[in-house]
């Protein structure tokens, strides 16, 4: 049996780069809804890092006369005060082709809130409160599974 590319759009050649170039933009659909999935599961554990109670020092709200919350201790995620940093997050899917036709998908979860970064690092007058390796760790096992389902 022979196969060829003549170049006429009725032959075996153009049918067979035609279904190729439909598998492969199937393939790059399936591809970037794995990454919605795969931002919707970071930030699910975002949600399971940053909520529970904490083992710092106990502090009265803001504005308040009674209510209290207990604030972190060092090296734990950031306690929640007010519940802006917990749901103040914008996730993407960033995607960028690739030479030989594929597509590069990068899933990304960012804070809104410019406090953020002090309470990852730290201050001059705060030790850290890390929260982003633990949101890793914990979204790792399913974004896993996710991108390693068949492509059926």
């Amino acid at each position: 049996m022979k196969l060829w590319a003549d170049g006429k759009a009725t032959s075996a050649g153009s049918a067979i780069r035609a279904a190729i170039k439909e598998q492969v933009a199937d393939i790059n659909r399936k591809v970037l809804s794995r990454g919605v999935r795969a931002v919707n599961a970071i930030r699910n554990a975002e949600l399971e890092v940053l909520k529970g109670q904490r083992s710092g020092r106990v502090y009265r709200k803001p504005f308040t006369k009674r209510a209290r919350y207990t604030a972190s201790a060092p090296g734990e995620p950031p306690a929640r005060r007010t519940g802006n940093l917990r749901m103040h997050w914008n996730g993407q899917v960033k995607s960028e082709n690739t030479s030989n036709g594929g597509v590069a998908i990068a899933a990304e979860l960012e804070s809104q809130e410019r406090y953020a970064p002090f309470l990852e690092n730290g201050t001059p007058k705060m030790k850290p409160r890390p929260f982003v390796e633990r949101i890793k760790e914990k979204a790792a096992p399913e974004i896993k599974k996710i991108y390693s389902e068949p492509y059926r």
